[in-house]
């Protein structure tokens, strides 16, 4: 009888051991899943307002203010490394002004944008600013969107020598993390002198601008095979990068301003 009993107990024991294992191995089940988008999607960019996709869309970008897409694969847009023009940079100024980037006094700016860098050359104003960006992209989760596109990676190479590589790098890995953890992909935005680095940031597909016009959309389809939404502004790259590799990857012509549907000078094309 006592043998009998020392038995049962070693076996429950042995169960409990398993299934502590199992759950270890295995993601807790309110945990959301990552899915990042298939390499054949047709993509819309809508940056510029949203607007009802064409019916051959199956994938949409769209500003982390705006609502999803129904039924589509939707990417939230974040400005990520750079302030919004306007109203925004007033109030980056009036709460944060030290998680701004300063040379000599004055704001380091984005001229094409008019849009002022963050700061983030050290850990200490990094997780600072994740304390502002990381809810946005726990708001694109909330929302229902798939993925997250956080935008000016490269805001380094603007920045007079202030911040670098590395620099975007740990602050790309902390925003990766962030989206994973809420579920959410979360694309490379542009920058092929960070594609060695994607494995360690985290990166799961990619959102690149003019990749035809600087012949680059080659570097991104190798590394995400295929899992690239690529946006051209010129026709004539747009026509060139479609006979190239219109069949590896998901290229659109937009106007520039990727204005929304109806407005002067909306442009859409997909190869």
């Amino acid at each position: 009888m006592h043998r009998t009993t020392s038995l049962a107990l070693l076996l429950l024991l042995l169960l409990l051991l398993l299934l502590l294992a199992l759950s270890a191995c295995s993601p807790g089940p309110d945990k959301a899943e990552v899915r990042p988008p298939r390499a054949d999607m047709v993509f819309d960019y809508q940056l510029g307002g949203p607007y009802e996709p064409a019916a051959k869309v199956r994938a949409v970008a769209r500003d982390r203010t705006a609502k999803p897409a129904r039924g589509l694969y939707n990417v939230c847009y974040v400005n990520a490394f750079q302030t919004q023009p306007g109203d925004a940079v007033n109030w980056w100024e009036r709460h944060h002004k030290d998680l701004l980037l300063h040379k000599d006094g004055k704001l380091v700016i984005d001229e094409d944008w008019d849009e002022p860098l963050l700061d983030i050359s050290t850990a200490s104003k990094r997780k600072k600013l994740m304390k502002i960006v990381g809810p946005w992209l726990d708001g694109c989760a909330r929302d229902g969107f798939d993925a997250v596109e956080p935008d000016n990676l490269d805001s380094y190479t603007r920045s007079d020598g202030l911040l670098d590589a590395e620099d975007a790098t740990e602050f790309a890995r902390m925003l990766a993390e962030r989206a994973h953890g809420e579920g959410l992909a979360i694309g490379q935005k542009n920058t092929t002198d960070l594609l060695p680095s994607r494995e360690r940031i985290g990166f799961d597909f990619a959102v690149v601008e003019e990749c035809a016009a600087y012949d680059e959309c080659g570097q991104f389809i190798k590394a995400y095979d295929g899992r690239v939404f690529a946006v051209e502004y010129d026709a004539k790259a747009f026509e060139r990068g479609c006979r190239r590799w219109g069949a590896e990857l998901s290229l659109t012509l937009r106007d520039r301003d990727v204005l929304p549907r109806g407005a002067k000078g909306y442009v859409f094309r997909v190869c």
